[in-house]
């Protein structure tokens, strides 16, 4: 590698550093930030060298990433499914977090079809608010869950 591409690598770490460390990133939202202004190859080696130093981790940041979602959303599991791979995130991984958590991620979407109920049972009769949350792929299963619960 010659010093001109090492300083060019430098400024893209640099550059997907201050990125990431703004907001942790997934890589495919860093690739697809970066994509038409970092040449592929040295953006691939940029990346490369951030995972090695744990400034990017998928599965750490679909971990996070649900977690903060946990506390400030109501999400079904599909919702959350659908939003992880809009952000470029490798579909494996999601699953295998899905798989890992399914538990709690139940009680989740148990707890958020509670608070989606509760919010809308005075302005709208029940079977719109189960259409509702069965179109925003919530489980039937879980539905009637957080009706019992009611």
């Amino acid at each position: 590698m010659t010093i001109e591409e090492m300083e060019q690598l430098d400024k893209a770490k640099t550059k997907i550093l201050k990125y990431i460390l703004y907001k942790k990133r997934s890589e495919g939202e860093i690739r697809n930030k970066f994509s038409g202004t970092i040449e592929e190859n040295l953006l691939d080696d940029a990346i490369e060298y951030l995972k090695e130093a744990g400034y990017i981790n998928d599965k750490e940041y679909i971990k996070k990433t649900v977690n903060e979602w946990k506390t400030l959303k109501n999400l079904s599991q599909k919702e959350i499914q659908f939003k992880l791979l809009s952000k470029g995130l490798n579909k494996e991984d999601i699953e295998d977090y899905m798989s890992e958590n399914r538990e709690e991620l139940e009680n989740f979407e148990i707890k958020s079809a509670e608070d989606i109920i509760y919010k809308k049972e005075s302005s709208k009769e029940a079977e719109e608010i189960i259409q509702y949350l069965l179109k925003k792929g919530y489980k039937m299963d879980n539905i009637k869950k957080a009706i019992e619960e009611e």
